[in-house]
């Protein structure tokens, strides 16, 4: 059994100097509470050190390290007692040893010219001796979090040799006061911006593979319409406004086209459309419903959810449709399943079970057909997969709320993500950002 602890981390949504990357308008100041518990079954000592001169920045680049570190469930910080270590020189290996790390990470701040500030890194091997390197950025303030969460994930891959996910961003609504906001954030939950207010439901998000586009189902014109919403500069077009409904948009992997759900035809079925609207196609065949596509990774097939059996259920078909050979069953351990996510790479299936009357999370690996509950929760919804593929994010009911969750693949460390007096739902988590 893993050695389990539980910590609730507060953090607070910076209000920045500048418009952030995305182009985005900032939110009013707001509190993102994460709570995590589990951890995995066995912990990196990392010691943070605390930056030289950070005190001259809005914010601490060494604690949002530390935070994203200990949201990962693969690391342990070690408590140096906020001491600064020069990134110039080596450090005393033996005295770091002693306090139980097995690596160090360092750096410094120097202001610069124009309001810009010069982030230095390096990481040690504590235990071998040795330079690992690091990273030297320049940002303005509002991207020193992005900066964090960069070294964040220069520490994750130099010390388990796999690319971070700190520096992707999620997206989700929020529902405040009957009004539904559509909204772009780090990894952790902070650094709210918007990307659409409006008075009627947005759903279904989906993030284009370059991470530059959102596709999503708005109800603004009292019909559910699928945009595509370009961030940086908040353009979007009409992806699908057929007769009657426009649902669960899904870009294929080179994002050339999505496929879609449509019932223009009478029952909802499945169509491929190019990303600027025109060469609708019509890919299932059948009498029944079909909805929420999600092509595989290597873009060969979409899986997608059917009652064509009698009850939900998840099935495979090529990726030009069923013209050929009709779609394959692909779950069948329980009575009502939805919303297929597939893995990064390809060999996860995470999707909503009914299960002892609640709607659970599960997990199958589509190599040998296993499958296993990552949730204890009742009201599971709208998975979506990190782009390391190691964590699945979701929306549940936690004491009658609606807030996000995370759970990793392997069920030990879980995450809860809530905004106080705020409904949290719909989430979609962005794919790795070229830096």
């Amino acid at each position: 059994m893993p050695f389990l602890v539980q910590s609730t981390i507060t953090l607070f949504a910076a209000l920045f100097l500048f418009a952030s990357a995305l182009g985005l308008p900032l939110t009013a100041q707001a509190q993102m509470n994460i709570e995590i518990t589990g951890v995995g079954q066995t912990l990196y000592p990392v010691a943070v050190s605390r930056f030289q001169d950070e005190n001259k920045l809005p914010l601490s680049v060494s604690e949002i390290i530390r935070q994203d570190l200990a949201r990962s469930g693969y690391f342990k910080n070690v408590d140096n007692s906020n001491n600064v270590e020069p990134d110039s020189t080596t450090p005393n290996f033996r005295v770091w040893s002693t306090i139980g790390a097995d690596a160090l990470a360092v750096g410094s701040v120097t202001v610069k010219a124009n309001n810009q500030f010069e982030v230095r890194y390096r990481l040690f091997d504590v235990r071998k001796q040795q330079s690992l390197d690091g990273l030297v950025m320049t940002a303005t303030a509002d991207k020193l979090r992005m900066v964090a969460h960069r070294i964040a994930d220069d520490i994750v891959y130099k010390l388990m040799n796999e690319r971070g996910i700190f520096s992707t961003r999620l997206s989700y609504v929020i529902k405040e006061k009957g009004r539904f906001r559509l909204v772009i954030s780090d990894a952790d939950g902070q650094n709210i911006r918007t990307a659409l207010n409006s008075s009627e439901p947005l759903i279904s998000a989906s993030w284009s593979p370059d991470g530059k586009k959102i596709a999503y189902v708005s109800f603004e014109d009292r019909k559910p319409i699928i945009y595509v919403h370009e961030l940086a500069t908040g353009k979007r077009i009409i992806l699908s406004n057929q007769k009657g409904n426009n649902s669960a948009p899904s870009w294929s992997p080179d994002g050339k086209r999505l496929a879609v759900s449509l019932s223009q035809d009478g029952n909802t079925q499945i169509y491929s459309v190019n990303a600027d609207g025109t060469g609708l196609k019509r890919l299932t065949q059948g009498n029944t419903i079909d909805t929420e596509p999600q092509f595989t990774p290597d873009g060969q097939f979409i899986y997608f959810t059917s009652d064509r059996g009698g009850n939900p259920q998840i099935y495979r078909m090529q990726a030009d449709g069923e013209q050929k050979e009709v779609a394959k069953r692909i779950t069948f351990k329980q009575s009502y399943a939805t919303s297929a996510r597939i893995s990064p790479d390809g060999k996860n299936l995470a999707y909503i079970a009914n299960a002892g009357g609640g709607f659970r999370l599960y997990l199958m690996n589509l190599i040998t057909g296993d499958t296993m509950p990552l949730t204890e929760t009742s009201f599971d919804e709208s998975p979506s997969f990190a782009a390391n593929g190691r964590y699945v994010l979701y929306a549940t009911r936690i004491g009658g709320k609606r807030v996000l969750a995370a759970a990793s693949i392997d069920g030990y460390v879980k995450q809860v993500l809530s905004i106080p007096g705020s409904d949290v739902r719909q989430p979609s988590w962005g794919p790795f950002m070229d830096q």
